[in-house]
C-alpha cells in the first residue's frame, strides 16, 4: 500500500496495489500495521470503530458534512463507481485553513482519503451507482453534526457535473463565512 500526503496538511491518499489475474483481483483496502508505521503512531489504525457505507445516484451531491468538538478521523473510499470527493480544512491554526481541494476516488484504482478530524467533507457521485464506504474513528453524535452549503459562492467548489439531488438537511445548511465565525482556534 502506497500512503501519500496531500496538498491538504494532515490529509492523507491511500493506494493498495491489488493483485490481478484471470479471476479478478484481490486487495487489502486497509493495514493498521503499515498506517501506523507511516504515521509512526502505534494504534492509530485500530482506532476506527465506527463502518458505514452510502449509494448515491449520478449527480448526487452529499455535503459539506463535519463535526465540532473533537470531530472525527476517516478513512474515504469508493468502493462501486467514481466520485469527486472535496475536503475543506476547518481547522483555524491549519497552514491550509479554508483550502478546499478535490480527489477523485472509484473502483478502479482504490484509491483513498485519510481525513483528520477538523475538515468538512462531501462528495458527488459520478457514476450511475456510487457506493461510499467510511471508517471513522468515534461513534457519530448528531449533536456535533455541521454543515456548509455544497454551492456556497466563498468556497466556490467546482462540482464537475449538474447536481441532480441534494438532501433538505444540506440545502439548508449554512455558509462558509457563518461557521467560520463560530470556529475558535486550538492550540
Amino acid at each position: 500500500m502506497r500512503i501519500e500526503p496531500t496538498a491538504l496538511a494532515d490529509v492523507l491518499v491511500l493506494t493498495p496495489e491489488p493483485f490481478r489475474d484471470e479471476r479478478g483481483l484481490f486487495t487489502r483496502t486497509f493495514d493498521a500495521q503499515e498506517f501506523d508505521a507511516f504515521l509512526g503512531v502505534s494504534g492509530a489504525g485500530a482506532a476506527f470503530v465506527q463502518d458505514s457505507q452510502s449509494r448515491s445516484v449520478r449527480g448526487v451531491v452529499r455535503g459539506m458534512h463535519g463535526r465540532s468538538g473533537r470531530g472525527e478521523a476517516k478513512l474515504v473510499r469508493c468502493a462501486h463507481g467514481a466520485i469527486h470527493d472535496v475536503l475543506v480544512d476547518i481547522r483555524p491554526l491549519s497552514p491550509t485553513f479554508g483550502r478546499v481541494e478535490a480527489f477523485h476516488l472509484d473502483d478502479n484504482a482504490f484509491r483513498q482519503l485519510y481525513v483528520p478530524p477538523g475538515f468538512l467533507h462531501g462528495f458527488q457521485a459520478l457514476t450511475d451507482t456510487a457506493d461510499v464506504c467510511y471508517r471513522i474513528d468515534r461513534p457519530h453524535d448528531p449533536a456535533q453534526d455541521i454543515a456548509v452549503a455544497y454551492d456556497d459562492p466563498e468556497l466556490a467548489i467546482p462540482w464537475p457535473a449538474p447536481v441532480s439531488a441534494v438532501s433538505s438537511r444540506d440545502r439548508a445548511a449554512g455558509s462558509w463565512a457563518r461557521l467560520r465565525a463560530h470556529l475558535t482556534p486550538r492550540s
